[in-house]
């Protein structure tokens, strides 16, 4: 088994059939079928199934597929930093809306600050599609909100957050400083879609006390919850950060639950195989020390 063998595994995987990977990799498609059942019989499962001409990865080929993508990609990351040492460097990042929203600007501009040569490309999307492209090495390392669903990742701490239950000012809510956890279920509730940071917090949180939560709304946008809210169409759960300006205006007021909060972390996220730069190290040290200073100011 070699490199190439695992070069060409992923491209197949990656579009779909093997001839299309042939043309990909310039290669004859016979010499991508021979690599492919060499790789099979190397491990003794099959990677593909064949049904009607069509390939479908098998669960061994997942699994190999995880480590193929790092392993590859390691391999190039090693050509490009050797081959072009002097050469302007870059960092992929990926962030979860609300860190992606409220932090993400100050972190980029501190690291240009001081590192101009290094162009930076940011995706923000929710928590679960972030991890999902730290997996495919499509993203450097990233920056969520919420738990790993994947035993290939490591995490670490960033700083402390949490939730904000708000109502618009002509909400009953209003009038209370605590209300009690039974009346949410009469509520109508505008949520972001279940895969968020934000959702799973507010979903577990409440599972625990034998709570279930149906939202009449589920939206990508912070924005459009914060409208809405606004205009007395329900009640919400958002991150503290993204709705104190609206607080300290009195476009929204903000309840709590008796004895129940809604705290969490915010984690920097990367592949266990995957190799941090100088740069990203420096990028990552920048983010900590931001937090920590933003702590010691509260």
């Amino acid at each position: 088994m070699t490199l190439r063998h695992l070069k060409i595994f992923v491209a197949v995987c990656e579009y779909g059939s093997i001839t299309h990977a042939a043309e990909h990799l310039f290669l004859a498609q016979p010499a991508v079928s021979v690599a492919i059942s060499e790789l099979e019989k190397y491990y003794g499962v099959p990677l593909f199934d064949r049904i009607s001409r069509k390939l479908y990865i098998t669960e061994a080929g997942k699994h190999l597929l995880e480590y193929a993508l790092h392993i590859t990609s390691l391999f190039q990351e090693m050509e490009t930093e050797i081959k072009n040492a002097d050469s302007l460097g870059s960092l992929r990042i990926g962030s979860s809306i609300t860190i992606g929203t409220h932090f993400m600007p100050n972190f980029v501009r501190n690291f240009s600050s001081l590192f101009p040569e290094i162009k930076i490309k940011v995706i923000i999307q929710n928590s679960k599609q972030i991890e999902n492209l730290v997996l495919q090495n499509d993203l450097d390392f990233a920056l969520i909100e919420g738990v790993l669903h994947n035993k290939h990742l490591i995490s670490e701490t960033l700083m402390e957050d949490e939730l904000a239950l708000i109502c618009g000012q002509n909400h009953p809510f209003a009038q209370q400083e605590k209300v009690p956890l039974q009346e949410l279920q009469q509520q109508s509730f505008l949520l972001r879609e279940p895969e968020s940071g934000t959702r799973e917090l507010f979903d577990s949180t409440l599972l625990t006390y034998g709570v279930s939560i149906e939202p009449e709304w589920e939206s990508i946008s912070t924005t459009a919850i914060i409208q809405a809210v606004i205009q007395g169409l329900g009640i919400s759960a958002l991150p503290y950060p993204l709705v104190k300006n609206y607080l300290q205006t009195q476009q929204l007021h903000r309840f709590y639950l008796e004895e129940i909060d809604f705290k969490r972390k915010f984690f920097i996220i990367y592949h266990k195989n995957k190799y941090l730069t100088k740069s990203a190290r420096s990028f990552l040290s920048i983010c900590k020390n931001y937090c920590l200073e933003q702590k010691n100011l509260l």
